[in-house]
């Protein structure tokens, strides 16, 4: 019981210390890069408003979603504070500006986050269609996988084609270096996960596995993973000669020795320092490298300084 008990104050000690080191570099240092300034006047139709005709695909930096589909998972006040990684909905995330979602299935097709449970993947794919429903040239990457520890949905491809199929871009390189207008009418960029069924191939309307990329730091630490994240982008190509989506998480996680296992408290250490993120991104010279941004617990901001971005590359301005 002693050790436990030590364990958890050097558990404290080292949390505090890492949140004291963000927010030192914070203050010292400056929030602002090409496109700080720059608020999108409709995050709905923030890619409408940044010229379809002018924005290739490698250029966005695309504002994402971690665990997107968790708004409802589990039990209010009981098991939910433990896996909820978002408060709103997929169709209010849209509509916020999010453009990368990251949905997690079993075998039934209900969202899960783990062991936790919540609705069926029918209500994502009607949120995304209502969203496409009402706008024009907004692009969204849907990423489908199998959770682990979870088997795959029986002949799940073939759902989703049918639920999906007019708007789905399908594999190919090429695209990375298209316009959005150049895709239009097709909106969506479907990454398909299965953790056994065969990987999509190219030519299919579905993306695989190795066309979105991460390197995932599982720690409830702000300024390892903050300091993780940097290192992990530095070894990437630059987005104009890539082929794939590289992803970086603005997020913290709990982990079974921290002293606070709810998700939004210890994802909070982190959330508020993306445009630092960014900031730093130039000033270590990785900027050309960033692409797909996600956070927990989306807001306008987080979107902003994505979409600022992304028009500073537009504009030549990076």
């Amino acid at each position: 019981m002693g050790s436990q008990v030590s364990k958890q104050v050097e558990r404290r000690k080292a949390i505090k210390a890492e949140k004291k080191i963000l927010s030192d570099l914070k203050s010292s240092s400056e929030e602002e890069y090409p496109g700080s300034e720059y608020r999108p006047k409709d995050r709905k139709n923030w890619m409408l408003e940044l010229n379809p005709e002018k924005v290739r695909i490698n250029q966005i930096v695309w504002p994402g979603t971690h665990d997107s589909a968790t708004n409802k998972i589990g039990i209010p006040l009981v098991t939910r504070p433990f896996a909820q990684c978002q408060s709103l909905s997929i169709y209010q995330q849209l509509l916020c500006g999010t453009r990368v979602l990251d949905i997690r299935v079993q075998e039934d097709r209900r969202i899960c986050h783990g062991i936790l449970l919540t609705y069926s993947v029918d209500v994502v794919i009607a949120n995304v269609k209502k969203f496409l429903s009402e706008t024009q040239s907004e692009i969204v990457i849907l990423e489908i996988r199998t959770e682990f520890g979870h088997e795959d949905p029986p002949e799940f491809d073939k759902y989703l084609e049918e639920q999906l199929g007019e708007f789905l871009i399908h594999q190919d390189d090429s695209v990375f270096g298209k316009t959005i207008a150049e895709l239009l009418p097709k909106r969506i960029i479907c990454v398909w996960k299965p953790r056994k069924s065969p990987q999509p191939k190219p030519g299919s309307p579905f993306w695989s596995a190795g066309f979105l990329k991460d390197d995932w730091i599982n720690t409830d630490l702000p300024s390892t993973k903050f300091d993780g994240n940097l290192k992990h982008l530095s070894s990437q190509p630059p987005v104009s000669s890539r082929k794939f989506f590289y992803r970086v998480e603005n997020t913290a996680t709990p982990v079974a020795d921290n002293p606070v296992l709810c998700v939004k408290p210890v994802t909070g250490r982190i959330h508020g320092y993306a445009r630092l993120f960014i900031a730093q991104c130039f000033t270590k010279g990785y900027a050309d490298r960033l692409q797909v941004f996600s956070t927990d617990f989306i807001d306008d901001d987080f979107v902003d300084a994505c979409v600022g971005l992304t028009h500073a590359r537009v504009e030549g301005k990076t």
